[in-house]
């Protein structure tokens, strides 16, 4: 096999089962490709108590600067149930100028086509005039604890210095060359709990409903909007995700209720300020409300259960007019420059080097019969390709 094809890069991927936490294969498929292009490969197993032990990949070719660094995960989701597959989800199947298969677009496409870019362009021209690594996790669908953040600190531990990362999630909506993502937005999840008065429905007077303070508390949260958005982000978003009484039974007022929200927030808050925001609408919608008069204030208390994912802008300039002419070049489209969807690893780069995103089509990433475009592998192909070459002339300039 030529690690020069994509196409046979990918399905190597595939064929590898690396639901998340296992490496499935995946990264020693990995490094049977890097290692002949003249990588130096390293295997680093993170380990924390009360999480499965993952190993992730770090590969460098070079020993001099500039640095560019390819970021990725090997790990997949679930097929979910495989009789519903068109074909079988780790078979890689050709069909209809389709590859199927878990990952094929989340995001093994991405590593395929980008280690298909670099033996290209090592044929072309030789090695770059610097170095390129390969940070790769298997731990980006799962919790993320023993993932890239870790790999990141073990690298710069051993001396590992980057001037700039590409990620190649698929940032892509609805065509190769629709969306560069330059940044994301901050992600902060938290949980209330509100106290109440265990009774019988029939008796509401001898007892205190915690849901009627849950909804007014919920509803702060969502009513008005936090911000309108500035000109690369959308407004932040709040959603409560679930409401919990574990009451079993239809005549019984519960004694307590919680409710899980999360809120997708835009660079106008940091953490410190939304969480005193969320704390002040709480505050006034504890003390008044319809659902509950003639009560005291509600009784309630909030944890933040996860860690916050910061909010974050990229502007370097060489970096991202080196990856939007590559595109423009390929595709003949200008990409917009976006900070829309979900977290990606790119929150943890962003504190050791600059970072954009960009990769295939997101249409069918989770969904039974994920599958990629033939001729999509083959286009970001020659799109990493000519970045790669066009990154170091900047570099060097």
């Amino acid at each position: 096999m030529t690690a020069t094809d994509p196409v046979a890069n990918l399905q190597t991927l595939i064929r590898c089962p690396s639901v998340t936490p296992d490496e499935g294969g995946a990264l020693s498929a990995l490094e049977a490709m890097l290692a002949p292009l003249g990588f130096a490969v390293e295997r680093m197993v993170a380990r924390e108590e009360g999480t499965p032990d993952v190993e992730n990949l770090y590969a460098r070719l070079g020993t001099e600067g500039p640095h560019l660094m390819f970021a990725g995960h090997t790990d997949v989701v679930p097929p979910g149930d495989a009789a519903a597959w068109k074909h079988p989800p780790f078979a890689a199947t050709l069909d209809g100028g389709d590859l199927y298969g878990r990952g094929a677009v989340d995001m093994k496409g991405g590593i395929a086509c980008f280690v298909a870019a670099v033996a290209r362009s090592i044929a072309r021209h030789g090695a770059p005039r610097g170095s390129l690594s390969f940070l790769i996790t298997g731990d980006e669908e799962g919790p993320s604890i023993n993932g890239t953040e870790k790999l990141l600190k073990w690298a710069e531990e051993r001396g590992e210095r980057w001037n700039a990362c590409l990620v190649g999630e698929p940032t892509n909506p609805d065509q190769l060359g629709d969306m560069i993502k330059v940044g994301r937005r901050g992600s902060l999840s938290g949980r209330i709990t509100v106290q109440g008065v265990q009774g019988h429905v029939a008796y509401p007077h001898l007892a205190d409903n915690p849901l009627r303070g849950l909804l007014q508390l919920t509803h702060a949260l969502m009513d008005p909007p936090f911000d309108h958005g500035t000109d690369l982000f959308p407004p932040s978003n709040l959603e409560v995700t679930s409401i919990d009484t574990g009451n079993t039974a239809v005549n019984v007022i519960p004694a307590r209720a919680s409710a899980a929200f999360n809120i997708r927030f835009s660079n106008v808050w940091n953490e410190e300020t939304l969480k005193a925001e969320i704390r002040r609408r709480l505050d006034i919608a504890a003390a008044s409300g319809p659902l509950r008069p003639g009560r005291p204030p509600v009784d309630y208390t909030i944890v933040w259960p996860e860690r916050v994912g910061q909010v974050f802008l990229t502007r370097d300039e060489a970096l991202i007019s080196s990856l939007s002419e590559a595109i423009a070049a390929v595709t003949g489209q200008e990409p917009s420059l976006s900070t829309t969807g979900g977290t990606s690893d790119a929150r943890f780069i962003k504190d050791y080097c600059p970072v954009v995103e960009f990769g295939l089509v997101g249409q069918t990433m989770h969904k039974v019969d994920e599958r990629v475009a033939i001729s999509d592998l083959e286009k970001l192909t020659e799109i990493y390709q000519t970045f790669i070459e066009s990154w170091f002339r900047h570099a060097e300039a």
